[in-house]
């Protein structure tokens, strides 16, 4: 079974992390969280669950209006081939979360640590940064250096570099 929100909140109290969580109507899309901007401070996320032409899978957290280059963005990870996105089924098998609630948190679930989590530099840049705690109906506020915490505690220490805002000749 994947883990709950109210069991990712008990894993983020036993690190001594804070996780203010604001409670939403369902948020499928960027689009469409965006109207929380004014009530939720900090760095907003996008997600891309992707995976290479040898089946190892990433998790690319980035600012939500980032443009990242999907055609050149394994040359920047050196991964193996241009990446697809996961599908559904392994998302719910790694992550234990559904499209639509992808987040960096999924990775508790994540217990092989077969997901790479790449942060993008410039969302690092925020002080703090939101993401779902595995469900789309809440926005979980987080330190930059407690996000790094949680996922070093769930053996995903984070690769951490600018893989958005690169021209295709630059990936």
């Amino acid at each position: 079974m994947p883990t709950t929100p109210d069991q990712l909140f008990a894993f983020l109290d036993s690190l001594g992390l804070a996780h203010p969580t604001v409670t939403h109507p369902p948020l499928f899309t960027v689009e469409q969280s965006q109207s929380l901007r004014g009530k939720i401070p900090g760095g907003h996320t996008k997600n891309l669950f992707l995976r290479d032409k040898k089946q190892a899978v990433y998790l690319v957290t980035a600012l939500e209006d980032a443009e990242i280059d999907l055609k050149g963005l394994h040359r920047v990870l050196g991964a193996s081939g241009r990446f697809s996105f996961g599908s559904s089924d392994l998302l719910l098998e790694l992550l234990g979360v559904t499209p639509g609630s992808v987040t960096p948190f999924g990775v508790i679930n994540d217990r092989e640590a077969r997901v790479t989590v790449v942060l993008d530099a410039p969302l690092m840049e925020h002080a703090i940064i939101n993401a779902h705690p595995l469900t789309n109906t809440m926005t979980t506020s987080m330190a930059r250096d407690d996000l790094v915490k949680f996922l070093e505690a769930t053996g995903h220490a984070p690769r951490i570099e600018r893989v958005s805002g690169l021209t295709p000749e630059a990936g």
